[in-house]
């Protein structure tokens, strides 16, 4: 919008020239003090971003953006982050992602608005290649502290807390084929999903560094639900796997609904192992095997980058690796003899 019109709008808000606006605007002298902040509260009610020198201070408020709140890991991290940032004085400003909701970028310039210290995207489409990502570079423009968790925005530099998906994703194949499975199904989340992309390039370079050819049939891309990994699963079955790696618990859920649907059982017939240990995942029938994330310290050190970037008003762009722990129980077992 064009700057006249702008003047136009706040100063007849107000009441009062354009040129006062001006004046207001410029931090020229001769106004009062009164009319300059009726001027500033014009621009917040009339949806304007103020100029950066008039903003201010930022309140001490953290936006916590989630993709989801069905599978048990987000809100898992968002009562450590929250907790933490309670802790040190901060309000968290929760912001949920529903189908035909509030875009991401949306929250992003209402969080703006609120004049929020930093941000704090807990998955989102900055783990999607092929989403926009343009919301981020206002973030970038603006110098607000900022910090990502489980995958980087390659054009963008910003601070990420990632749990190493090599790792897992070693941590899952070696278990499997030590109880003897040669056949082994990865359940995956869609393609352009950074956290994806990496375990598929990890268990791609770990089986062929067992000596066997990797068989891109024994791939099946998904969402990110019981329901999606239960129909991707049964693609998995129909191609003779024996185990099934799964990105995340509830597809991996599915997954087990899937064998039961085909007459089979776990683990007698088929190995399941998930990923994250959400809550409750001991209490499955069967207990899940799973690679659990260290939600905890990945937490603490999301809001040590956020402090440290507020306090210096400093951006920082390193990723931080943290390592994941297998955690054996009832969904696996040794390969079925044929």
């Amino acid at each position: 919008m064009r700057m006249s019109k702008r003047l136009a709008e706040v100063a007849r808000k107000v009441g009062v020239s354009e040129a006062t606006v001006s004046r207001v605007l410029n931090e020229k002298p001769g106004v009062s003090e009164a009319t300059r902040q009726a001027v500033l509260t014009a621009l917040d009610v009339l949806g304007y971003e103020r100029p950066s020198k008039l903003r201010g201070e930022r309140a001490r408020l953290v936006g916590l953006v989630l993709p989801e709140l069905q599978n048990p890991i987000f809100p898992a991290f968002a009562e450590v982050i929250g907790g933490a940032l309670a802790q040190n004085g901060y309000t968290p400003v929760l912001c949920t992602q529903t189908a035909g909701g509030i875009s991401e970028a949306d929250y992003v310039e209402l969080l703006l608005q609120q004049q929020v210290s930093g941000v704090v995207f807990v998955g989102g489409a900055y783990a999607q290649q092929d989403a926009s990502h343009d919301h981020y570079s206002r973030l970038t423009d603006l110098n607000l502290p900022t910090v990502l968790v489980n995958a980087p925005v390659d054009e963008l530099d910003f601070a990420t807390v990632s749990c190493d998906d090599t790792v897992a994703t070693a941590q899952a194949l070696n278990h499997l084929r030590s109880l003897g499975h040669e056949r082994i199904g990865l359940l995956l989340g869609p393609r352009d999903h950074v956290p994806s992309q990496r375990k598929l390039a990890a268990a791609k370079r770990i089986v062929e560094s067992w000596g066997a050819p990797f068989d891109e049939e024994l791939v099946v891309h998904s969402l990110y639900s019981l329901e999606a990994g239960q129909a991707a699963a049964t693609r998995l079955l129909n191609a003779g796997v024996t185990a099934i790696v799964c990105a995340s618990d509830p597809m991996a859920l599915g997954a087990i609904r899937a064998v039961r649907r085909a007459g089979m059982s776990v683990p007698q017939d088929i190995s399941i192992v998930g990923y994250d240990d959400s809550a409750l995942m001991n209490c499955t029938e069967p207990p899940l095997t799973t690679v659990r994330q260290p939600i905890e310290p990945m937490g603490r050190t999301v809001i040590e980058l956020l402090l440290r970037q507020i306090s210096s008003d400093s951006a920082i762009s390193d990723e931080l690796f943290f390592e994941p722990e297998l955690v054996v129980r009832g969904s696996t077992g040794p390969a079925r003899v044929s």
